[in-house]
């Protein structure tokens, strides 16, 4: 096993250039999800490895509920600087999963509030809050369907959907809603700041989020970013990205980019942003100069992968290229670990 139980927790560098320029040259739905298939698999594999170190480190504490065998010469070997390394990496995988089930926690948590506050309002795909506060977001599918804790006072208005001075909310525009679909929560106090067309764009900017389910991309990536913090990067581009994937299909179906654009920027300038960064909103925090200027230009080309020779596409190879290794690696050094310990481990 050697060393190379170590190269998952630093190839995640490897995605590093892809990262930026697959934001620059890529349609934003193929680098949505490029990156965020190569932060999930990269984040794994750093994490299966920590695991495996971990255990080494376990193995050395006295008292530990691990086989004797597992503190063997033979098992300590198997890992570089055991002593130091694998007692290090028992805090170290104990703040991943920490940070880990606290993005979670916090993710399930805004989104089981908004659901509650908006139980009792008409079943419509858009819902509208007269609050003074502008901001809008689109808010994923889940928690109680309406009337569901009707038996239990009501519905609360947490900050999860609403602003601090809201009201109760009356009927909003929208097609009755689905089962399994979520809404478009915006405010009254954004809706006044945009013209007809600019409203149009909001909300197709919203459905496009809750069609493509960018929440999954983004928790995936705030995970990701979470188990290994080399990760970052592309947590920071696939933020923008899904943005930039909406603001396209926006553009789609209102017909009008500029249309869009102007919409970004009047929401931007007013709006709050979104009450997680796992949910996804027109206004959401991020480079807005970016998102208007590519909405200004031309409509990206739709490939599904970059061009060999190309900085984008040398840079995605090398990422694939850096997480094929990682899996690998991450593969080897766990059957070689489980081989080793079953050998430690008496009969």
């Amino acid at each position: 096993m050697g060393v190379f139980v170590f190269l998952p927790l630093v190839l995640p560098l490897t995605a590093w250039p892809v990262a930026r320029l697959a934001e620059q040259h890529l349609h934003p739905r193929t680098a949505t999800r490029l990156l965020t298939v190569l932060a999930a698999v990269l984040a794994l594999c750093s994490t299966v490895c920590l695991a495996l170190v971990m255990v080494v480190g376990t193995a050395q504490l006295p008292g530990n509920p691990l086989p004797d065998g597992w503190s063997d010469p033979e098992v300590r070997a198997a890992v570089p600087f055991d002593e130091v390394v694998g007692k290090a990496a028992i805090p170290a995988l104990c703040a991943v999963v920490a940070a880990c089930a606290r993005a979670l926690w916090r993710h399930g948590r805004v989104r089981r509030q908004a659901h509650r506050a908006l139980a009792g309002l008409p079943d419509t795909e858009v819902t509208v809050l007269p609050d003074a506060v502008p901001y809008a977001y689109a808010l994923p599918p889940g928690g109680r369907r309406a009337g569901d804790g009707a038996g239990r006072g009501g519905a609360r208005r947490p900050a999860a959907a609403r602003g601090p001075g809201a009201a109760h909310p009356g009927p909003g525009p929208g097609r009755a809603l689905r089962r399994g679909r979520g809404r478009v929560v915006v405010t009254t106090a954004l809706l006044e700041r945009l013209r007809p067309a600019e409203r149009r764009a909001l909300f197709a900017h919203e459905r496009a989020h809750l069609t493509a389910r960018h929440d999954r991309f983004l928790l995936t990536v705030q995970l990701a970013a979470r188990a290994n913090p080399f990760l970052r990067p592309l947590r920071t581009a696939v933020a923008y990205t899904a943005e930039r994937w909406a603001d396209e299909e926006a553009a789609r179906v209102v017909g009008s980019r500029r249309t869009v654009a102007r919409a970004i920027g009047a929401a931007a300038l007013v709006s709050r942003g979104t009450p997680a960064p796992t949910l996804a909103g027109l206004a959401a925090p991020g480079p807005v100069p970016r998102r208007v200027a590519a909405l200004l230009g031309p409509a990206p080309a739709g490939r599904s992968w970059p061009p060999v020779f190309t900085a984008v596409g040398l840079a995605a190879w090398g990422a694939a290229a850096g997480t094929a290794v990682s899996a690998m690696s991450s593969a080897n050094a766990a059957v070689t670990m489980v081989l080793i310990l079953h050998a430690a481990t008496p009969l």
